[in-house]
């Protein structure tokens, strides 16, 4: 479908692989467009320098090829937010396609920007929710960009069209291409999601091969690795005495998940755009910083503050699935979220063995835990227990009430 007016000039979220390459020649032309290629790396484990060879050899001149390492900005802001949250979608996901999106859109548009481009495009399909992260992203950040969606818009019915396609304009396919991928894989420094073919069927266990970023829990080693989380502010700071970067924490997390069979995750979810799916996910670092910045929270964190925290979060969680991270709401809770994270500092050590992330010590300056308080042993004076008489009549009030009048009606 073409725009109302000539599409000049499109930036395209380009990986370098097939389905992208594929697009970019199809935007060539079918809109006589000039493109420019946005290639980023997010931690994904694939090398991305060939993408610019790959773009070159289509014809995209060597100033309008954009690959960049946007590992630290992903985890800094995007990631570490999140966390600060203790987000899950439905009581599981990490959310860890959902938050690599707002990133490449507002990279994309930032590029269109520098370069006077005037539509951006990407290459989600019609039936997932990525079309509409970027999508809202895109319009968020630039409202009055065109946005291409090739699976929306081209005339391709199969794969077979698309290899076509493919060999008409001599893009090269590799062997493994020919074929039916047996699922596809998303991923990033935070996680990888594998999806689709082999793992359509919810009641059927996924193979061994599909998981990527985790030893099975079964092969992990026999004894337990103990590590210590540092925080500040909400955001983790170091493992074991060791400063790192947020990137190079995360990657070192990822390892050590890795090794202990840690952050795997069979899920069917409900996806924004209506239908159900079932994903394979592996989210090692960020399901030991979830657990770890859990209890860091535990000792620093008010009861009502903390209590708060859960009932917002789900709301937060889905925000970000549904692709609104530019949304003046998910702003406006990322402030109260982050306003939490005050005294969210200290030090968390956590027990790693099999699959399990167990937290076996916490530490802070601003603890809120009282030994003394608590302790069965004679405590002090602020406390006693006689108190708890009438603090319990007065809550049992309302209750006693409503057992007499139900006696009375029997």
């Amino acid at each position: 479908m073409a725009a109302d007016k000539p599409i000049k000039k499109v930036v395209l979220a380009y990986s370098g692989g097939l389905d992208t390459s594929i697009i970019l020649k199809w935007l060539q032309t079918e809109y006589g467009a000039e493109v420019v290629t946005f290639t980023a790396d997010l931690g994904q484990g694939e090398e991305i320098e060939p993408a610019r060879a790959k773009a070159l050899a289509a014809g995209v001149k060597p100033e309008n090829i954009f690959i960049e390492d946007v590992r630290e900005e992903f985890v800094r802001d995007f990631v570490f937010p999140m966390f600060r949250a203790n987000t899950v979608y439905e009581g599981q996901y990490l959310l860890g396609t959902s938050i690599a999106r707002p990133l490449i859109a507002k990279r994309q548009i930032e590029i269109a920007r520098m370069t006077g481009a005037d539509a951006v495009s990407h290459g989600a399909t019609g039936k997932g929710n990525d079309q509409v992260r970027f999508e809202l992203g895109y319009y968020a950040l630039e409202p009055d960009i065109h946005v291409i969606a090739p699976w929306r818009e081209w005339d391709f019915k199969s794969r077979e069209a698309l290899l076509d396609f493919a060999e008409k304009h001599q893009i090269k396919i590799t062997k493994d291409k020919r074929g039916e991928a047996p699922f596809s894989v998303d991923a990033n420094l935070l996680h990888s999601s594998s999806e689709g073919k082999v793992l359509e069927d919810p009641a059927v266990e996924a193979p061994e091969f599909v998981h990527m970023r985790t030893l099975s829990p079964e092969d992990a080693p026999d004894k337990a690795t103990v590590i210590t989380i540092d925080f500040e502010k909400g955001d983790a700071i170091a493992i074991d005495g060791e400063a790192l970067s947020p990137a190079a924490l995360l990657t070192r997390l990822n390892q050590l998940g890795h090794d202990n069979g840690v952050g795997r995750l069979d899920l069917v979810e409900n996806r924004f755009v209506g239908m159900k799916s079932r994903g394979v996910y592996e989210t090692p670092g960020g399901t030991i910083l979830l657990a770890a910045h859990r209890g860091i929270e535990s000792i620093t964190l008010d009861r009502g503050a903390a209590h708060l925290k859960d009932e917002l979060m789900p709301r937060y969680a889905e925000l970000i699935y549904n692709g609104f991270w530019f949304s003046p709401e998910r702003e406006m809770l990322q402030a109260a979220i982050d306003h939490s994270q005050a005294h969210v500092s200290g030090q968390v050590r956590v027990k790693l063995y099999k699959g399990n992330v167990t937290v076996i010590g916490r530490s802070s300056p601003y603890s809120l835990y009282d030994q003394e308080l608590v302790t069965f042993e004679e405590g002090k004076v602020a406390y006693d227990q006689r108190d708890a008489a009438g603090f319990i009549k007065l809550n049992a009030l309302r209750l006693r009430g409503t057992a007499k009048r139900d006696r009375r009606g029997r």
